[in-house]
């Protein structure tokens, strides 16, 4: 039986497979969404739902502590797209 890589959510701290997270990559001095999941960089992990975005834009001190005090609000934008459709 293969082995499910299981990831934690940097919102809700929750282990969940991989497949079911969206990867959050920094790359230069911006955070994006990393759909294939092969992008180098320092990346993280938030689950598709939107309580745990609500939750990420109450407390933007999340993402700061995970990569640094950046504008993120392109990424928000990003995971709304993704999460709603």
């Amino acid at each position: 039986m293969k082995k499910i890589p299981l990831r934690t959510c940097i919102v809700t701290r929750e282990k969940a497979p991989k497949s079911s997270l969206i990867r959050l990559v920094k790359v230069d001095d911006k955070v994006i969404v990393d759909l294939t999941g092969k992008l180098n960089g320092h990346g993280a992990y938030i689950a598709k739902s939107s309580e745990a975005l609500e939750k990420l834009k109450k407390n933007k001190k999340i993402l700061v502590k995970e990569f640094g005090d950046l504008d993120y609000s392109d990424l928000f934008q990003q995971l709304e797209e993704i999460i709603s459709g």
